[in-house]
């Protein structure tokens, strides 16, 4: 299992998003072909087929924790997660 597959799999369970690392979670989102525009300490993240779009700000080196709520809604509702989906 790849580290991205790893990351994943704990952001789609829910039970550490506190413990989610804010670099981690922005190349997941690269990982899984998100457009990254950096405005000061927002990271906007956009994809194609993606209505909603992730504004991320690191809180200190760890992600926001209602900032992986979204991001694990939007890989939800969008199918992102692949093979892992199946494991959850």
């Amino acid at each position: 299992m790849s580290k991205y597959e790893k990351l994943l799999l704990q952001i789609l369970r829910g039970a550490s998003d506190a413990h989610i690392p804010f670099e981690g979670l922005r190349n997941l989102l690269l990982h899984l072909q998100f457009q990254e525009r950096i405005k000061g300490s927002h990271h906007i993240f956009t994809r194609e087929n993606v209505e909603e779009i992730l504004n991320l700000q690191p809180k200190g080196s760890q992600a926001k924790l209602y900032q992986v709520k979204q991001v694990r809604l939007v890989l939800i509702k969008y199918k992102l997660g692949g093979s892992v989906d199946a494991e959850i």
